[in-house]
């Protein structure tokens, strides 16, 4: 029996291109990232000693965001119209110490150059004393959207992870809120919900060693905002429990400050930062990676892979090809029945010189059909990263292997490929892997259409653009080699 090979191989095993596979692109340097925000069109992150990065696409990074107070580990949730930020000053050992605080404040907008933009003055909403089991610092934000209440948890290595209320209204703590302790071994928490669970989401491991960092995230979770949050082997968080999320590899040490972005339903994004990018020269960065759920277990997906595939519709199982004649191999039925004097010969695959020749010229439509390992099947997706990106990625090309012919969208709405890549947008392509590990593929544009339209597969063997629906196979795909 065949094995199958997935795109979910460990990425040491894969040939990467010269783009990182996991940090952005431009100057994606920051440490302690706060979950990234998207505010007028732009994306929103900021870092430990105060500023922060903007993009314009989610890929392409450069300094210019601003946060006035410094201090250390900021994360931000939208409420309402607003931005609520959460910063730590001091604690967590800085200064030689564990005294320290959780201030919260406001700001209409998170562009600098708006005139909306100002920030209100900080309020105190957590504190530590110098000889107290917890340390205020590394701030995580929750907006419950079944309840509608704010929950901030903060807290290092030095002792406890702690949970106050806020109130949504003032960013200030609920009067008569008490801190309650949640988990130990951990830093930088971050809280979510999803599907009647809370998870709570911690970095574990040691910060600040540059390439020796062995920051990791974990995780734990509950039905009570409140706790136990509990990993998968039932081990509670407040006596060292969690499952991990995300750890070190592809040359890149320390992932740790955890964040959520939710693109489209079924579509989502973690925010995290690197200790140490060996390729950026051991500096901290930023990086954004697939976010999985198995079992109702978060997971870090992998960063896409240059490569040739099959792509491959999750609607029925077949192959997306150029719709082309069929070209027939040699090498017939052998009489099986029959005992067999010749050697065993090899048969060769079949190559694309084969019958390029029978191909026309021009554009050619494509369909989907049993998958067969032939040219008109295999389909290299390449990086283009000078026409721009979306949150966590560059746009693609998808050609098939060996030529320049690519697959592009029409005016129609329909899919077919061009004889020649010219970069032209409906010859861009958005990759995004969905929660599920299948994939979603998108045109950068649709000429003549203002509609964002995904790769569907209308019937077994016709693809064609259409609305995205993650409930329905007919919008998820498959990169497999094979």
């Amino acid at each position: 029996m065949k094995t199958k090979r997935y795109l979910f191989l460990p990425i040491a095993l894969m040939s990467l291109t010269a783009a990182s596979a996991y940090s952005q692109i431009g100057e994606p340097y920051i440490h302690d990232p706060s979950t990234i925000m998207k505010c007028d069109g732009k994306y929103y992150t900021f870092g430990t000693g105060g500023g922060g990065l903007i993009s314009e696409d989610g890929y392409h990074w450069h300094r210019g965001g601003v946060r006035p107070g410094r201090g250390a580990a900021p994360d931000v949730v939208k409420i309402g119209d607003r931005y609520l930020v959460a910063y730590s000053a001091t604690g967590g050992g800085l200064g030689g110490g564990h005294s320290g605080k959780v201030l919260t404040m406001w700001n209409k907008t998170l562009d600098p150059n708006s005139p909306d933009f100002e920030y209100s003055e900080p309020i105190e909403v957590a504190y530590s004393e110098e000889n107290e089991d917890c340390d205020a610092i590394d701030p995580g934000l929750l907006l419950d959207p079944t309840t509608g209440r704010l929950w901030l948890s903060y807290g290092t290595y030095f002792g406890f992870i702690r949970l106050v209320e806020l109130d949504p209204a003032t960013g200030a703590r609920k009067e008569g809120n008490e801190p309650i302790n949640i988990a130990i071994d951990c830093e930088a928490t971050d809280l979510l919900y999803r599907n009647g669970w809370y998870y709570l989401l911690g970095t574990h491991g040691t910060c600040c060693d540059g390439p020796n960092s062995t920051y990791n995230i974990v995780v734990g979770r509950s039905r009570n905002v409140e706790g136990p949050y509990l990993d998968n082997m039932g081990r509670d968080m407040l006596e060292g429990g969690g499952k991990m999320v995300a750890s070190s590899g592809n040359r890149k040490t320390g992932a740790g400050h955890f964040g959520r972005y939710i693109e489209d339903e079924g579509v989502e994004k973690m925010s995290l930062h690197f200790e140490a990018d060996f390729d950026q020269g051991g500096r901290s960065v930023l990086a954004v990676l697939p976010l999985l759920w198995k079992n109702d277990w978060p997971v870090a997906g992998e960063p896409f892979v240059e490569d040739t595939y099959e792509i491959e519709s999750e609607r029925r199982g077949y192959g997306l090809e150029l719709a082309v004649d069929f070209v027939r191999m040699q090498g017939g039925m052998h009489r099986f029945w029959e005992p067999q004097q010749e050697p065993v010969e090899p048969l060769p695959d079949q190559k694309l010189e084969d019958v390029i020749e029978t191909w026309p010229s021009g554009d050619i439509d494509v369909r989907i059909g049993d998958y067969m390992f032939r040219p008109h099947q295999k389909w290299t997706v390449t990086a283009v990263p000078d026409a721009g990106g979306y949150l966590g990625a560059p746009y693609y090309k998808i050609t098939i292997e060996g030529t320049d012919r690519a697959l592009c969208a029409t005016p129609e709405k329909e899919v077919s490929t061009v004889e020649h890549f010219t970069g032209a947008d409906e010859q861009l392509w958005r990759i995004e892997q969905l929660i599920d590990g299948t994939y979603r593929i998108m045109p950068k544009a649709i000429p003549g259409c203002d509609e964002e339209l995904a790769l569907v597969s209308i019937a077994d063997s016709t693809p064609s653009l259409g609305k995205f629906d993650f409930s329905s196979d007919n919008s998820k795909w498959n990169f497999r080699k094979r």
